[in-house]
């Protein structure tokens, strides 16, 4: 990709890890979807002298545009404009009619707050917001801080584009943002990349890097195919970036993929397990019972818009008395067997099923730790139970590794794919 960026997130409270950042990786995903190249993504404080760094250092790089975030508020510590404007040797003046647009977006919150009272703090907060770089180009605030997009006369300092902190304000001023004339500029220079992603389940990433490195000694072309590999939450996802030109020898690798992993893999264009789930479930309706996973199936499930055409309800059966009271599962089977066993699991998606009114109904019942776990039931077991109306219920034990988090999480993965695969096989 001949376009290179390179993206700086400016705040002391990320680098203090009070606040996370949601801004980079957002930008970098459009950036790379569009064809950039993104070569650095940086943190750094509310300081001018670090924020002059990182930005002499993305030029160092040769990379093409630079994209701040944060710093741009009304406090006397949001100093992104004036500290980039004084590295590419521009004034500051202020834009009277972008001060106008925002006094009228303050008034108005200021009115439904019920408050009218005018303030010279106020005043100069305003106007330090619309003081702008000369020959720079302003972008509309959707919040009060508008950003700034500028290029460097002397061609010696890439094109830099100035957003702000608030992710909510930053994507919706992103449209405008890369129309601005000197971004937009760069963007033309983009070359039409390919970004494609197959995503596998009980693979690991030792044999799909096996599979790879036979496909760089038999396959032409393989040299100009990016290949990322990411496992996570048990999940395997490649995925590929490739210009048109590469585009056969990105079928032969997935095809040697598909040839010696292809009962792992789950997705070859990009779905992902709840697209896949959503898919399948065609208007029966899931139903959760859950004792380690606390609920997080059935907000995993619910977390896409539209669930409700599928998802009815669950219940949370932490404790014995409620997968007896709530779930008709028998005392009995659990003072005979532990709670931790297959048959409660298959008894707490039957239970599911028949009081929610489902279809479909998914369980689990486990020890995620740190305690609780027994030489025969350690730390990681995890019950699961898949009840379809009409069809033996089939069940499942696994031992999951890591700490508690991650139990939970490896859980509600496994979970996912009981559930897609019971919804393919009907």
């Amino acid at each position: 990709m001949a376009v290179r960026a390179g993206v700086v997130v400016t705040g002391s409270e990320v680098l203090a890890g009070r606040v996370s950042d949601r801004n980079g990786p957002w930008v970098a995903r459009q950036l790379l979807q569009m064809g950039v190249d993104v070569a650095h993504l940086t943190v750094c404080g509310d300081r001018p002298a670090d924020l002059t760094a990182q930005i002499q250092f993305l030029a160092d790089q040769d990379v093409d545009l630079i994209i701040t975030t944060g710093g741009l508020g009304p406090t006397a510590d949001d100093l992104t404009v004036e500290t980039v404007a004084a590295l590419y040797g521009r004034e500051l003046h202020l834009d009277v009619e972008l001060e106008r647009r925002i006094t009228a977006i303050v008034e108005r919150w200021r009115s439904r707050l019920g408050s009218v009272a005018d303030s010279e703090p106020l005043s100069a907060g305003v106007r330090k917001q619309a003081m702008v770089p000369a020959g720079a180009q302003s972008i509309s605030p959707t919040g009060t801080a508008p950003g700034v997009a500028m290029a460097d006369d002397s061609g010696t300092l890439p094109a830099v584009l100035i957003l702000p902190g608030p992710p909510s304000e930053l994507q919706a001023m992103w449209p405008d943002a890369i129309e601005s004339a000197c971004v937009a500029a760069v963007l033309e220079r983009r070359e039409s990349v390919v970004e494609a992603t197959i995503r596998a389940y009980g693979l690991s990433e030792a044999d799909l890097a096996a599979t790879l490195r036979t496909a760089e000694k038999s396959i032409t072309g393989f040299g100009e195919l990016a290949i990322t590999t990411c496992l996570s939450r048990g999940e395997l996802e490649m995925v590929t970036r490739y210009e048109e030109s590469a585009a056969a020898a990105y079928s032969e690798v997935l095809t040697l993929i598909d040839k010696h992993h292809g009962a792992q893999l789950f997705s070859t264009d990009g779905s992902t397990i709840d697209d896949i789930v959503a898919t399948r479930a065609g208007g029966r309706r899931i139903a959760t019972a859950e004792s380690c996973t606390g609920g997080m199936i059935a907000a995993r499930l619910t977390d896409r818009a539209g669930s409700s055409a599928y998802v009815v309800g669950g219940v949370v059966s932490y404790a014995n008395e409620v997968k007896i009271g709530s779930l008709d599962v028998p005392a009995a089977l659990i003072d005979e067997l532990g709670a931790v066993s297959e048959p409660v699991a298959a008894r707490m998606a039957e239970g599911a099923l028949n009081r929610v009114g489902a279809d479909v109904a998914v369980s689990t019942s486990g020890v995620a730790g740190p305690g609780g776990g027994t030489e025969s039931k350690p730390v990681g077991t995890v019950c699961f139970g898949i009840a379809v109306a009409g069809r033996p219920t089939v069940t499942r034990t696994l031992r999951l590794p890591g700490d508690r988090a991650s139990v939970r999480a490896l859980s509600v993965t496994v979970a996912m794919h009981m559930l897609a695969d019971a919804l393919g096989g009907a």
